[in-house]
């Protein structure tokens, strides 16, 4: 029994390698994204939003979660890919992230959460340069995962 826990917390030390970050993917349009799990405050079923007159287009709404207004995007929209009808595993992201030293809360809509994974931030690849490309601004780097690639975004960028 000391010997199996001895070996799991060998593995646990392992994975969370110095360096290693924990990065929390979701599913949209058949590609996987990551983003950093210490922005994710809490991940929730999709509800109906209340509208916000004039809006970008990829702002769904607003909800108000235990006192606090959060702005709703789709990313989808965001990205530009095709739109789609939200189902039973259509997720609301909520994150926090410290933008210019203030605390913006933002939920993101998104098709599904795959996986949670360990990933050292240094093993990113670059982002090809295409310059006609707005979107490349929320991508911090692409990482291999086993056998597929994984988008890392960048928050501070929504």
């Amino acid at each position: 029994m000391i010997t199996e826990r001895a070996a799991v917390n060998e593995q646990i030390m392992l994975a969370n390698k110095e360096g290693d970050k924990q990065f929390l993917t979701f599913m949209m349009a058949g590609e996987e994204y990551g983003m950093d799990i210490l922005a994710v405050q809490e991940i929730r079923g999709w509800e109906e939003v209340t509208a916000i007159p004039n809006s970008p287009r990829y702002v769904n709404g607003a909800i108000n979660l235990r006192g606090t207004i959060v702005p709703i995007i789709d990313l989808r929209i965001r990205f530009g890919l095709p739109q789609i009808e939200y189902g039973a595993l259509t997720v609301v992201i909520v994150v926090s992230v410290v933008i210019k030293g203030m605390q913006k809360i933002m939920g993101l809509v998104v098709d599904a959460v795959s996986d949670v994974y360990s990933i050292n931030e240094e093993t990113a690849k670059d982002v090809p340069d295409f310059q006609d490309s707005e979107n490349s601004q929320f991508v911090q780097g692409l990482v291999n995962v086993g056998e597929k690639m994984v988008v890392l975004l960048n928050l501070k960028k929504f």
